[in-house]
């Protein structure tokens, strides 16, 4: 198997194997398809290697049954891998009724409560926070607050936080950004999402 290697290796005092063992912060942002199907393949490649996975889906609604939640469910509970807990923090998108956006905003906030809860427990060696890059975003969840917690958190947990318009500081923190850049998509020639493609 091919490994990487770094273009720089600083002068920080850590053993190669410290250096590579370190725990990761990861986003996935811009407004090109795949920020979240990305977050769930490093989700399966955490499977695969035994590690308790945690999945917070924020703003998106409890009703919407994505095919990776699916998936990931059954493999977590065939053990064989990692085991895998699924929560859903939203009830649907920024174009709701006011009441429900209220509502999800208020579920955002209990979502990130538990993920600080999770954190401090070291409850999961991944977590993906799906779509949480909104909340930040939106103002419903500090940013700031966000950093610190994942800056102190303990032991060697992952992080994977997905969505458009990730805040800059949040950018400037993470380990490893990836902006999703949209060059073509259906949807700009009129076509609906699509079974097996979107969901």
């Amino acid at each position: 198997m091919p490994q990487g290697q770094p273009s720089v290796v600083p002068d920080d005092g850590l053993t190669t194997r410290q250096r590579r063992n370190r725990p990761l912060v990861v986003v996935h942002t811009g407004i090109g398809k795949g920020k979240s199907t990305a977050a769930f393949g490093l989700a399966l490649r955490a499977w695969n290697q035994g590690w308790p996975i945690g999945v917070f889906q924020f703003v998106k609604s409890a009703k919407w049954k994505v095919g990776e939640e699916n998936a990931l469910r059954v493999l977590g509970a065939s053990g064989e891998g990692g085991s895998v807990d699924w929560h859903k923090m939203g009830e649907g998108w920024s174009w709701v009724q006011r009441d429900q956006q209220m509502d999800n905003e208020e579920k955002a906030r209990e979502g990130w409560e538990q993920v600080k809860r999770d954190l401090a427990a070291e409850t999961y060696k991944l977590y993906v926070l799906d779509e949480f890059a909104y909340p930040m975003h939106w103002g419903w969840v500090d940013t700031d607050e966000v950093i610190s917690v994942l800056r102190d958190r303990p032991g060697t947990q992952h992080v994977v936080i997905t969505g458009r318009n990730a805040p800059e500081k949040l950018v400037d923190f993470a380990d490893l950004v990836t902006d999703m850049f949209k060059v073509k998509h259906p949807m700009d020639v009129g076509q609906k999402g699509q079974r097996g493609i979107e969901w």
